[in-house]
């Protein structure tokens, strides 16, 4: 897999693999996070390509304080060949070449499987409640 930071041209791609990897919800329009992301660090939203196929998605962002990692997502045709492991090494990678201390990641709680992975890449659950509250509103652009 070749990793390189997100074209535009990759919007539609990106979208169908997120769909297919259940990461998609009704109140977040993924046209709507993508365009946001690339106001911002877009040179840290990563896409992983297998023969110019875009089979897997990392967005990474820093705030100065923490490292966060969202929409980490690979084509359930190519899982188990190490494709998020590599990811989220080359997130790690950039996040720590920007002087990143900590990085967080959010995972459903019923998502077990999702958890083992990050747990087998080093990741611990945080002693902490994840609280939010959304500021504008996110319905399905026409």
């Amino acid at each position: 897999m070749k990793i390189r930071s997100y074209q535009t041209q990759d919007e539609s791609a990106v979208i169908a693999l997120w769909d297919a990897c259940g990461l998609i919800r009704p109140w977040n329009d993924p046209r709507r996070d993508i365009a946001r992301k690339l106001t911002e660090q877009p040179e840290l939203f990563l896409v992983g390509t297998e023969n110019e196929r875009l089979v897997a998605t990392a967005m990474a962002g820093f705030d100065g304080h923490r490292g966060w990692v969202y929409y980490l997502a690979v084509d359930p045709d190519f899982r188990r060949l190490s494709y998020g492991k590599a990811l989220m090494l080359e997130v790690e990678r950039l996040l720590t070449a920007r002087g990143c201390p900590k990085v967080n990641l959010l995972v459903r709680n019923s998502n077990k499987q999702v958890i083992e992975f990050y747990r087998g890449l080093g990741y611990v659950q945080d002693e902490a409640v994840s609280l939010g509250r959304r500021l504008i509103p996110d319905l399905p652009a026409p």
